[in-house]
């Protein structure tokens, strides 16, 4: 049996090129303080070598960790595993957030963290300490949870808060709420649709809200009423019934229903046909997210496509950027688009005037 190849560290690359660990160190994290020759010399082993730098060696220099570490819900993420709906939020923030990372020779985590447990300042001080990650990503509702924003901004590590646009410490970052909402709503304008309901998310996300307010200043500039029209649901399958239920009791009933979430925009396609009705004929959906599952429904679903990965991308440029004192003046929005598909078509006749 063939020896076993022993695997290149930082320790021959020094050896090779006849200079210092901390030489190698700071070559490896691009620091301004090594000459050109040194430079050029350091890199030439570490080519010849074939060694590929790790975050332990990167770790040398004290200043970074190049680790980029993203909370998520704890219940919610867990929830969304077990169902197996299709549900892809990890999903896309692995592509966008990994792919970057790798580009900037950064390393992307993800820790679940229960944002109403009393015990979320103990969990969250464990991961800053076992990774002492160089920026945070906290995704809603951690994003606007006081406690965990206080905690980062009070130990001084940079951090994005996804979905929120209120004042506080880290960098807010949104993708177009609000205007991701009013394209919904055009869309069913300029289709005919004059009762539009809306079933949104809990108060507690300020996402939710921003939504609404997206929605009923697409129905103003048309002139339309927004009166009884909006229902609120907690995102999930059940409260998505609940809130169509009582739209499609209104007299007159909408023509069209934009849900907050695929699985609410599932509930309101299943109380429809329970009550009868034919989706696009007799009622318009659109949904938000776009996940996998929506493309293969019966009729597949319009939706708001959230650009995820391109926010979770966006967000780690930005916190990269921070580590030489860079942020941005105000909230960054990466706003989606509505992807058109057949549960949305003219308005009945007898609506459209």
């Amino acid at each position: 049996m063939g020896r076993r190849r022993q695997s290149v560290t930082i320790k021959h690359v020094a050896a090779d090129a006849g200079v210092s660990l901390q030489t190698v160190s700071r070559v490896i994290n691009n620091e301004p303080n090594v000459r050109p020759a040194m430079k050029e010399r350091v890199q030439a082993s570490i080519d010849k070598l074939g060694y590929v730098p790790s975050i332990a060696a990167q770790r040398m220099s004290g200043s970074r960790s190049y680790i980029i570490l993203a909370i998520n819900d704890r219940d919610r993420t867990i929830a969304d595993w077990r169902a197996r709906e299709g549900r892809d939020w990890i999903d896309q923030m692995l592509l966008g957030g990994m792919l970057t990372c790798a580009e900037h020779g950064y390393r992307m985590m993800i820790e679940l963290v229960d944002t109403h447990n009393d015990h979320v300042e103990r969990e969250l001080s464990a991961a800053i300490a076992a990774l002492q990650p160089d920026g945070v990503i906290l995704t809603p509702p951690h994003s606007e949870n006081d406690l965990i924003t206080g905690l980062l901004a009070t130990r001084g590590i940079p951090f994005a808060r996804i979905g929120s646009t209120q004042a506080g410490p880290g960098i807010a970052v949104t993708m177009g709420d609000k205007f991701n909402a009013g394209l919904a709503t055009d869309h069913l304008i300029e289709l005919g649709h004059e009762r539009i309901g809306f079933i949104a998310g809990p108060e507690e996300f300020s996402l939710a809200n921003r939504r609404i307010a997206g929605w009923e200043a697409a129905m103003e500039r048309a002139g339309l009423s927004t009166e009884d029209l909006c229902q609120r649901g907690d995102f999930g399958f059940e409260s998505g019934a609940a809130a169509a239920e009582k739209l499609l009791s209104l007299v007159p009933a909408p023509t069209a229903i934009i849900a907050s979430s695929d699985q609410m925009t599932l509930a309101a396609l299943a109380v429809a046909r329970k009550r009868g009705l034919r989706v696009p004929e007799d009622l318009s959906l659109v949904s938000f997210d776009n996940s996998p599952i929506v493309r293969f429904t019966q009729p597949a679903l319009t939706a708001v496509d959230q650009p995820i990965a391109a926010t979770i991308s966006r967000v780690v440029e930005l916190l990269i950027e921070a580590q030489s004192g860079k942020l941005p003046d105000g909230p960054t929005a990466v706003p989606g688009e509505v992807i058109v598909r057949s549960s949305t078509a003219r308005a009945p006749k007898h609506d459209a005037g």
